[in-house]
């Protein structure tokens, strides 16, 4: 096949980057609306927090399926599947009268998500010319990379001039021009081929992340209700010993293990995994920070990130492009010893942060992020064969979608344990030593992520 950069294919990116984004995007945006929804709807935290846990199951149980999907439909099939199921979700949440429907347009949201994200991947993958791929990855990964910081801040600017409803209306002309745009420009190069699909690999693998993510959810609980946690954990881990168990006696399995005997690229996976924890993690931290120990509104809160989102998203592709040229070492432990220097001033200066020693903090910790996300992906990717690519790219999303999931209620449990600990003192003063020391765990996992990644990219 003839790879060339041209036109149709950088429209076709840009379609299944806009859709990706608005997935991403909401999962942020509505996290500033729980109070509010709380009140109209009359449910309770643990309630409201199915707004993003439905979508995060639902997307979770799509990645898996994105290399089967791949094989047995073409690419503009599933985008177009994807955007309309988007929308769909989009007037359920605009008109919903109560919390289950709008609960059901946030999970056809996470389907049309789960679908679109995997696929933008697998399109740079397909067609992008060999020496381009770096930097079309970070401009891929820009998507995920930006749109957690920017949630909160669209989320908290639309919800104080509109009404939280607004949320799904200013996505809604996107994901439809998303739509049209990827009806014009997505190209099939590959014939699909019709296979089976591993029904008992995908029961396998619902069960996990249903298990492992409703567990995480209330993982706050552990001390007072511990069975709310560790009753779905165990079903999930014990669903997983299955799945991996089915999956390497199936001749057909839902995921090809075989990409995890590639050294190199199970370690590539296990750090961005834990770069993902901490960019989840993070996003938490701040505006809370911001809010409750500075004592400034969520508005303020998420455009004190926005500058430092801004620039990780800039930096995404443009570090793609160093990739192309100078390989994989120099961008990603350069990316990776940034976010370990700002992960360690913010763990040092934890107790006092300024609004503006945040900002300055946050832009040094994305720089990083915009080295070290999209080519951390891209090089783990090179590292198989062109057949393993997708399943490659499905383990990815997969991870991406799990990390996000117990990210930040790993964090959140680390805060809320601080301040029970620290009773005495006033709520401001006991959250910015839960930050802290939620900011001595993530720093913990980044050093972790140095390493495998400094084996991953040494010459052999």
């Amino acid at each position: 096949m003839n790879r060339q950069l041209n036109s149709k294919l950088l429209i076709s990116i840009i379609a299944t980057g806009l859709l990706s984004f608005c997935g991403v995007v909401i999962e942020t945006a509505t996290n500033v609306t729980f109070p509010t929804l709380m009140r109209e709807f009359n449910v309770n935290t643990s309630t409201v927090q199915w707004m993003t846990t439905g979508y995060l199951l639902v997307a979770s149980i799509m990645m898996p399926l994105s290399a089967f999907l791949k094989n047995n439909f073409t690419s503009k099939k599933l985008f177009s599947v994807a955007s309309i199921l988007f929308i769909i979700g989009l007037l359920l949440d605009i008109t919903s009268p109560n919390f289950i429907q709008l609960v059901s347009g946030r999970v056809i949201q996470g389907v049309g998500a789960g679908i679109a994200l995997p696929l933008m991947f697998n399109i740079i993958l397909e067609q992008a010319p060999m020496d381009k791929i770096g930097f079309l990855m970070g401009l891929g990964t820009l998507v995920t990379a930006v749109a957690p910081a920017v949630g909160p801040t669209f989320g908290g600017l639309v919800i104080d001039a509109f009404g939280w409803r607004s949320i799904f209306m200013f996505l809604l002309p996107i994901v439809i021009l998303a739509l049209l745009l990827g009806l014009f420009s997505i190209q099939q190069v590959s014939t699909p081929q019709h296979s089976k699909l591993d029904i008992t690999g995908l029961l396998y693998i619902a069960l996990t992340f249903i298990g492992i993510i409703v567990g995480f959810s209330n993982l706050s609980t552990i001390t007072s209700s511990p069975m709310r946690f560790l009753i779905p954990f165990v079903i999930g881990i014990a669903a997983l010993i299955l799945f991996l168990k089915h999956s390497t006696s199936s001749n057909n399995p839902l995921l090809n293990l075989k990409v995890f005997q590639n050294k190199s690229f199970s370690l590539h996976l296990s750090a961005y995994f834990l770069i993902q924890l901490e960019a989840l993690g993070i996003s938490f931290i701040l505006p809370n920070y911001i809010q409750l120990v500075n004592d400034k509104s969520a508005l303020v809160a998420g455009l004190i990130v926005l500058p430092g989102a801004a620039i990780g998203a800039i930096l995404a592709p443009l570090s793609g492009t160093i990739y192309d040229k100078l390989g994989p070492r120099k961008p990603i432990m350069t990316g990776i010893i940034m976010q370990m220097i700002a992960l360690v001033l913010f763990f040092i200066l934890g107790k006092g942060l300024t609004m503006a020693t945040i900002m300055i903090i946050y832009i040094i910790l994305m720089l990083g992020m915009g080295a070290v996300m999209g080519n951390t992906m891209t090089n783990a990717l090179q590292q198989l064969d062109d057949s393993q690519n997708a399943d490659g790219n499905g383990m990815f999303n997969t991870v991406q979608q799990f990390a996000g999931a117990v990210g930040t209620s790993i964090v959140s449990t680390v805060i809320a344990f601080s301040q029970n600990a620290n009773s005495s003192l006033s709520y401001s003063a006991k959250t910015a030593i839960g930050a802290q020391h939620a900011f001595l765990m993530l720093l913990v996992f980044i050093i972790i992520a140095c390493l495998l990644l400094n084996s991953a990219t040494r010459k052999r």
